[in-house]
């Protein structure tokens, strides 16, 4: 973990570079000054857009050394891979098979009696009886 001051500037002369001309925009909305870069997890305002290119190297200093000393939560610098809420064994196992549904719309008091324990198994029977007649 190196956190001397030469190595921090040394480091936010690079993340500079790789960030180029730091263009803030207008926040209609909030009535205020805004810059971000993608590449670093650090967002910077201000009431003029004189103030923010001021502020932004100051900030992204701060966020490369509190990177160097091992601050950082590692949320904020870990990227995804697009899986989302993705678990190793959760959901149907493999080779399992449901019984298939289609969504229809009926009037509420028949979609309730429908709800009721044992009431599929009697339209299921109802049928089977109908298409022997």
């Amino acid at each position: 973990m190196a956190s001397s001051t030469k190595e921090v500037k040394k480091e936010l002369e690079t993340a500079l570079a790789e960030i180029g001309e730091i263009k803030p925009w207008f926040e209609k909305k909030f009535k205020i000054w805004l810059y971000s870069h993608p590449l670093y997890p650090v967002e910077c305002e201000g009431k003029s857009r004189e103030e923010v290119l001021k502020k932004y190297p100051k900030y992204l200093e701060v966020f490369i050394e509190h990177r160097m000393k091992g601050k950082i939560d590692a949320l904020s610098e870990k990227n995804t891979k697009g899986k989302g809420g993705f678990r190793p064994g959760a959901g149907r196992p493999i080779g399992t098979t449901k019984e298939p549904t289609r969504q229809i719309r009926v009037p509420q008091d028949i979609a309730e009696w429908l709800k009721m324990p044992g009431v599929l198994t009697q339209v299921r029977s109802l049928m089977q009886a109908q298409k022997h007649l």
